[in-house]
């Protein structure tokens, strides 16, 4: 792998302020594929410098030329897909077929769809005797996590450059590579100088700077919920916007009309998927009593097949963790069908693909996020009693709802309370916002919501 031994600050690589460095470890072998700076507060400093100077020049570029410079970003991770895949693969061991898939094919999705949307969006509408204009918030820190490094990084940078503001970013520590490769796509668009900077580093280090930096005006941050509060914290003693996507726990609800036997496979699909290393997952299957015993039986034998797969998960520390709920889910007293603690292979972070049946709404795995290849199969009695257990943990991020007829599924999907809800197996929509209720996160991304967030409000009068 390739790796920059600087940071990409108005518009070139430059020198790191200190000679920390951050090591890259593929998760499948365990072996160091390359090496980062590990910025620190000067660092980030001069990022958010960068990034003021530059703001007034890109917040008054009209609209035509902020959407051809994403077009163009777009063009350019089409034509370096393959090394999109190839990287992500390396640092995250997410599979090639899954790589190729959804790692490198939903970012240039999500890129095109601002390019079209920067062109199109109403930046000025007429309200009575007002014009309303939307411009710009300023200079934004983005925190990307390491589950979905590209598809994080495009769903915020994206937005805010056809906004019209002006980026810091400092993705996860993880996965540091593929963001190096997006600020050399992003130069290579054109983007001028300034608008985009990349800090590689820790979290407590770098993303603690950024999002404490006066000099920022918006924190956009992805991760999880404890580490979201700190920066809510933080943001609103500066009286400073926050967008913040943070831990699910979501519930795929199979109603008795459903088809349980496609309901249940895809449901195992959706948690297996990326390693169990999705917010959105839905790791909590709710299943009628009087289905109950057959769903278990079919999603024990749905995930016997997902052994050789998976990919690891990003790190020991995260492996170690999931293993750990696993054994706490033994302990409360639910009962393994597939999977369990014990490493599945002698090298690299990996955890077997886990069910539980029996498990109760009050055991930490049902109530808990995990992050990992492991779900939770829970009965229920009736409709009410389902809609209790899925709106019964401190998430909303996310959810299923499974029913022979659509209107049936749809009407017990306005009841959740989540965020976004797919209907009977829904595709994937860029378009569509996302984002949570409850501690799941404040504010929308992706699509005209998600631009939204990176806009603030003037009211002319006449």
């Amino acid at each position: 792998m390739k790796a920059h031994d600087g940071m990409y600050i108005d518009g070139a690589w430059r020198p790191a302020d200190g000679r920390d460095t951050i090591d890259v470890v593929n998760p499948a072998d365990e072996q160091v594929i390359g090496r980062v700076p590990a910025g620190n507060a000067l660092d980030v400093d001069t990022a958010v410098r960068a990034a003021r100077a530059a703001l007034p020049g890109w917040a008054a570029t009209p609209p035509a030329e902020r959407a051809a410079r994403l077009a163009a970003l777009r063009d350019v991770l089409v034509e370096r897909k393959d090394e999109i895949a190839e990287t992500v693969t390396a640092e995250l061991g997410s599979p090639p077929k899954l790589s190729q898939a959804v790692h490198a094919a939903v970012p240039i999705a999500v890129a095109g769809s601002y390019a079209e949307l920067a062109a199109t969006y109403a930046f000025e509408e007429k309200l009575g005797t007002s014009v309303v204009h939307h411009e710009p918030v300023g200079v934004v820190g983005a925190i990307t996590p390491w589950n979905y490094p590209l598809h994080q990084i495009v769903a915020k940078v994206a937005p805010a450059l056809a906004a019209g503001c002006t980026i810091v970013l400092k993705p996860a520590e993880d996965t540091p590579l593929v963001a190096q490769l997006f600020a050399e796509a992003v130069h290579e668009a054109g983007v001028p100088a300034g608008v985009f900077n990349l800090v590689t580093g820790l979290g407590p280090v770098a993303g603690q700077a950024l999002a404490e930096h006066p000099g920022v005006d918006l924190v956009s941050f992805t991760g999880s919920t404890a580490v979201g509060r700190r920066i809510g914290a933080t943001a609103g003693a500066a009286v400073k916007r926050v967008a913040l996507e943070l831990g699910g726990k979501s519930a795929n609800v199979i109603l008795p009309s459903a088809d349980l036997a496609r309901a249940v496979n895809v449901g195992v699909a959706n948690v297996m998927s990326n390693s169990g290393q999705t917010c959105s997952a839905w790791t909590r299957m709710l299943v009628h009593r009087d289905q109950y015993d057959e769903a278990v039986s079919l999603a024990a034998e749905a995930a016997a097949k997902y052994g050789d797969r998976i990919g690891p998960v990003v790190n020991a520390k995260q492996r170690d963790r999931v293993r750990g709920y696993i054994d706490k889910g033994v302990a409360e007293g639910a009962r393994l069908v597939a999977g369990g603690p014990e490493a599945p292979r002698e090298q690299g972070y990996f955890v077997s693909p886990t069910v539980f049946a029996d498990v109760t709404d009050e055991m930490t795995i049902a109530q808990e996020e995990i992050f990992g290849p492991v779900l939770s199969i829970l009965r229920y009695e009736d409709e009410d009693d389902a809609l209790r257990i899925a709106n019964g943990t401190v998430y909303g991020l996310a959810g299923a709802v499974w029913a022979g007829d659509e209107a049936e599924a749809v009407a017990f999907a306005r009841r959740m309370d989540t965020g976004q809800v797919d209907i009977n197996g829904g595709r994937f929509n860029p378009l569509a916002p996302f984002g949570g209720y409850k501690q799941s996160g404040v504010g929308r991304e992706l699509g005209a919501h998600g631009l939204a967030e990176y806009l603030q409000t003037k009211s002319l009068q006449f």
